[in-house]
This record gives C-alpha cells, structure tokens and sequence, in this order.
C-alpha cells in the first residue's frame, strides 16, 4: 500500500479515524456529506466502529481495508463511513443495538451495512479478510437483486431498536422496597468467584461501578462475607497481571479467570472509576496496599494521560511495534539483569515463574501473595522486602522508559475527563494528597471554560485546540456528579451555581421520554435511525441513572422537591428489573439504596469548617450529602445554621436535624446509631 493513498479522513482530529486516513478505501466520516452521498449514488452504507485501542479494529484494518483488492469492492458498492465510538457514542449505540439484536452479542470492530438512509439490516464484529470478501458480495448482490428483503429486515430490526428502551410506566412508591436489594445480590452472589474474585467466568472485567455499590451495601448491610468477596477483588486484581506493576493503572480487561493475562490497552474511563473505588477501599481499611493503588494510579495519569491544559487523554493502545503487549512484558534475563543479587527474591514477588510464564518466554509481573509471606521466606523484614522491591521497580521501570511506547489517544473526551476528575478528588479525600485536588480543579475548570459556553452547552470532544461534537448526556451527567463532589470537598459554591445551569440545560435541550429518562442526544443534533435512551449500567454507569442519582443529591441540596420527585419517578421505572439483572443496574441499585435505608445531610458551618470537612471526608461515607462554608452561603438547606464563635455539625435526615455537635467523632457517632 503506498502511504500517498489519503481519504477524507486526513481531515478529522480523532486519532482512530486518523489511522485510516490512508486506507484505500474511500472512508467518510459520519456526517450529512456521507449519508447524502449515499441517497445520491443509491449505495447501501457500510457503518465500521471502533477505538484506536482495539487490538481486532487493528487486525481487521491491516488484513482488509489496507488491501487494495478488498478496498476497490468496498468502495464500488457501498458507502463507506469511518466511526469513532468514543467520539460518536451515539452512533455506535444505535448500531450496536442492532448488531445484538440481528446476532445475540456484540463487540469491537463492529461493522454493519445499512440502507442509504441509514437504516440497517446487516452486521457482525471481526470478520477475516475471506469472510469479509464473502459478505460485500453477498450483501451487495441482495441490494441490487433483493432489495425487498433488504427493506424488509430493516423495518423490522428498526422497529426492535424503537421497542428496547420501552417500559410499563410505574407509579413512585410510597416506601421503596428493602427486598429488591436483598433479592438483586442474593442472585448476584451466584456469579462470585470466591477464590480469584471477581465474576466466576472470563474475561473478566473491573466493574468499578458494581464493586462501589457492593461494598456500600456490605457495609449498610454489615454483611462481612460480601465485604470481604469485593476485598479479595479488589486486593487480585491489585496484584494482577491487569495492574500495571511498575508504571500503575489498570489495563482494560483480563483474558483470563485470575487477573493474569490483560488485554493491554489502558482507558481513562476504567482508571478515572477505579480511582474512586481504592479510595474508597482505603478509606475504610486504611490499608496501605490500597494507598499505594491510588497514589500510584493517580501518578499514571498525570504522567502519561495528561496534556498541557492539564486535561486527560482517552487512552493507551494495547500494541507496540504491532504487537501486543510489548511495552510491558519482559524475558528472564532482562529481569535478572535488572534484578541483580536481589533476583531470588524479586522472582518470587513477581512471579518470575510458570505463574508468570505468558508465551514466546516473556513475563508478566503479576503477585500473589501478601509481602509479609515473602518476607518471611527470604528471612527479611517487611521494610527490606519492600526496598528490594522498590530498587528494582525503579530500575525496571526507567529500563521500559527507554522502550517504544503503545500508541496515545490525545483526544480529551469531557465525560471522560469529569469521571476522571471525580477519581482525583476522592482520591484527594482518602489520602489528604493535596496534588490531586489541584489536579482535580484545573482538569474542571478547563471543562467548564473551553469545553461549556456561557449558556452551559458542552462540547463532547477537543483536541489540537478544536473544541468539537455536541455534547451528550453521559457529558453533561459526569460533569455534574463531578462538581457535586468538588463542592462537597471544598464548599466552593461556584460548583454549585454551575451545576444548577448544566441541569437547566439538560431540562432545556434534552428530551424525555414517558418514564422520565433522558434521550442520549440533544434535541439540537441531527436525528438518527431510532432515538435512544441510556438506561442499563455498564463498564461505565448510564447516563439516566448518574443523573437520577445527582438529581436526589441536589434535590437535598437545594430543598428542590422536584428534582427528588423527578429522580425517584426514574428510580421506579427500573426497580422491577433490578433483581433480574443485577450487574446492570449497580448505579440504581445505589440510588435506590439511598431511597430505602438512611440517608443523611451533613452541614459543616462555621469558621472551621474546611478542616473539620477534611477530618470527615477522609471516612466512608456512601450515604451522605455533604455541605457547609464558613458563613450561611446561599443553598437553603444552611440557612440558620450559623453560630458565632463555633463551627457546627449538623446531621440530618430530609431536612429534620440532631442536636449540632462540635467534633467529627460525635457527628459519626449520630451516622452510626442509625
């Protein structure tokens, strides 16, 4: 293929559609100059999804649409659209749904043919280049022969799409039912595995989301057993090979059952969540492995994610010198070399074993044993183990500085980014790392300067300077969980008033439908083939039930009895489905649990308010709303609560407080007779 070859892609700023700006196929971006081209030309469209991290959009571009031959079929019977699903999350959940439905599964690259006017009617993920050579012909020769059944299968795969986000309205409850939640887990529990923790089947997945409403419903529930299954996740998948060991942060996902064998890409989204789980896990146990986790993760991400704006990057490829995983894996030698007299025992802490045995002779690091163990064997004290190791890694680590790194996505995603700027600030709240505050503030404020204009419209994606693609609703639900937790750390109400306009503009922009849920695009974008709203939980939280969530805890804040009435009502429409399927629904299951167990406003007022807020949000807190300042500020909610000469700690549950108190201890004491 000579690299003289360029497609209207050259002209795009998303690094994925940068790679196949010099395919022969004639690629266009998603947009009304291809769908136009399309009804023009009388083509069916080819939609091909992915991300620049995917190891198979990879394989599938080098084994086809870098091949001239395949290339030329392509472009002389379809039209062909290039699509970012990170950029254009939109387009892919339409597509994708219709992939489920046509196949039962899904996945990445995702390719799907459609009619001009974008309805689809065909599509899997990864084909080999035979497989795909068969399908243009057979897809092309029903479109120009059988173009009735074409048109059929569309109708009815467009109908299906319409039906999925349909629900039986439910009334709000007068009481939300205990029961849903011990039913829901109690199903969940069939799934643990409760040696290598974790779901007992690969691959096997983070989930943050699921293991933070996990743990709270552990401890509400002070139900040990499950505490300690989220735990022994937490701890395997800390020591596994999908835990960076030397440079931190967590890969996407492990191929196998014991968090051995990562896939290798590292995304900002999986690292910004699990940045608030280990906070959290380390703000219980105080845990010093957690602390090294969370300091060590954070450190990733400001090292190697983070731009000049001090805004993140979306994500690390898998692949090296076209081969997976080659940044990070290592032969023996190299690690006796680096190892030195301390090899005996370096090997044992990181497995330098059949354990640790990939394939072609190569190494990942993964442990799996507690240091005290290994201190033990090798007649050492803890510290000594642990400065043999911290020798080693430095050495190891400045070794693989020198290596050809895997490809960067510099693209800065703004829900991303704002679920990133959450981790950091919980972060900052386990630890008292101030840096992660800081780095915390600057990433929100660049989001709500240059990616929200002064009437609160965000923008979804920007790089080289472009601040571009309408924002949808996961950008404006994150950037708000975000801010509310900024403000619940440091009382700053300027997070407040934004938040108050970014909901004012997702009331004004964004449609509902008869549940109450939000629809993904706003109502100043372009149409697609069916209107789609967020619902089920996934690797990340849903849009719907983030906002649901934001909506309770400002409701509380703002004495807003709507915004409470308007979350429960969504709330109500997904209570029958929890217990069907749990592990979708982990973020409504931990709203509901703030609608069925005790929930409290913590008001912090009085001119020490700001140390004795760092005292308490260095706790576990899952089931409080916090706020305060050092005068009465604006939010109703700390009106009155102002007495001269002392800093007050008010808890109260739905407005009815306690007695005010004046230490931190007394006012857990008051959260813990509940």
């Amino acid at each position: 293929m000579s690299m003289m070859t360029t497609n209207a892609l050259i002209h795009e700023t998303s690094p994925y559609l940068l790679q196949h700006a010099h395919n022969p196929v004639d690629w266009l971006p998603w947009g009304e100059i291809a769908l136009r081209k399309a009804i023009e030309e009388n083509k069916p469209i080819l939609v091909s999804i992915g991300y620049s991290a995917c190891h198979w959009c990879h394989v599938m571009e080098h084994e086809s649409f870098e091949d001239p031959a395949v290339a030329k079929m392509m472009n002389e019977n379809f039209i062909c659209i290039k699509v970012d699903r990170e950029e254009r999350p939109d387009v892919d959940q339409v597509y994708m749904d219709a992939i489920q439905l046509m196949t039962g599964s899904g996945g990445w690259p995702l390719n799907c043919f459609a009619l001009p006017d974008g309805r689809p009617f065909y599509g899997g993920t990864y084909f080999r280049k035979d497989q795909w050579m068969q399908a243009l012909k057979q897809i092309s020769s029903v479109y120009q022969n059988d173009r009735e059944k074409a048109e059929e299968y569309a109708t009815k795969l467009t109908e299906g799409l319409s039906q999925m986000d349909q629900m039986p309205l439910v009334q709000i409850p007068d009481q939300f039912n205990d029961e849903v939640l011990e039913t829901a887990v109690a199903r969940w529990r069939r799934s643990f595995d409760m040696e290598e923790g974790g779901p007992n089947y690969s691959p096997k997945f983070p989930m943050p989301n699921n293991y933070q409403f996990l743990l709270s419903y552990a401890r509400s529930e002070k139900d040990h057993e499950l505490e300690n299954y989220v735990h022994l996740t937490l701890k395997k998948m800390a020591r596994g090979g999908i835990y960076d060991q030397l440079g931190g942060g967590f890969a996407r996902y492990s191929t196998d059952e014991y968090w051995k064998v990562p896939h290798f890409e590292k995304m900002l989204y999986d690292n910004g969540q699990l940045l608030t789980l280990y906070s959290q896990a380390y703000s219980i146990t105080r845990d010093a492995e957690y602390k090294r986790v969370v300091e060590e993760t954070a450190s990733w991400i400001r090292r190697e994610m983070m731009s000049d704006q001090h805004v993140f990057y979306s994500a690390k490829d898998a692949d090296s010198e076209g081969e997976e995983g080659k940044f990070y894996i290592w032969t023996k030698d190299e690690l006796e070399t680096l190892a030195g007299e301390d090899f005996a025992v370096i090997s044992d802490y990181y497995n330098v074993n059949k354990k640790g045995l990939w394939e072609h002779g190569k190494y990942i690091l993964l442990r799996n044993r507690p240091d005290s163990a290994i201190a033990n064997e090798h007649s050492l004290s803890e510290k000594q183990l642990q400065d043999a190791v911290d020798e080693f890694k430095s050495r190891a680590f400045e070794s693989r500085e020198r290596r050809i790194r895997p490809g960067l996505d510099d693209k800065t995603l703004t829900s991303w980014n704002a679920m990133t700027a959450k981790g950091l600030l919980d972060a900052y709240a386990a630890t008292s790392n101030s840096e992660w505050l800081e780095l915390a503030k600057r990433s929100l404020d660049f989001l709500t300067s240059t990616q929200m204009s002064h009437d609160a419209r965000l923008n979804h994606s920007y790089k080289d300077g472009r601040s571009t693609i309408n924002g949808y609703l996961e950008d404006y639900a994150f950037l708000i969980d975000a801010l509310l937790r900024h403000y619940e750390l440091t009382f700053d109400e300027s997070s407040i008033i934004k938040v108050k306009k970014l909901v004012e503009y997702v009331f004004a922009h964004f449609d509902q439908n008869d549940n109450g849920f939000f629809y993904f695009k706003s109502k100043l974008d372009t149409e697609l083939v069916a209107k789609k709203v967020e619902i089920h939980d996934n690797v990340i939280p849903a849009s719907n039930s983030v906002l649901a969530t934001c909506f309770y805890k400002l409701g509380l804040l703002l004495s807003d009895s709507k915004l409470i009435e308007l979350s429960q009502r969504m709330l109500a429409q997904v209570e029958p489905n929890i217990a069907q399927y749990p592990t979708g629904h982990s973020q409504w299951m931990a709203l509901h649990q703030m609608n069925s167990r005790p929930y409290f406003e913590i008001a912090i007022v009085g001119k020490d308010c700001l140390q004795k807020l760092k005292e308490l949000t260095a706790h576990y807190l899952p089931n409080a709303v916090i706020c305060g300042g050092e005068t009465e500020g604006r939010l109703p909610i700390l009106e009155h609560r102002l007495v001269e000469g002392k800093t007050l700690i008010y808890v109260c549950q739905n407005g009815a407080c306690k007695l005010p108190v004046e230490t931190i201890e007394e006012a857990l004491a008051q959260l813990a007779a509940n």
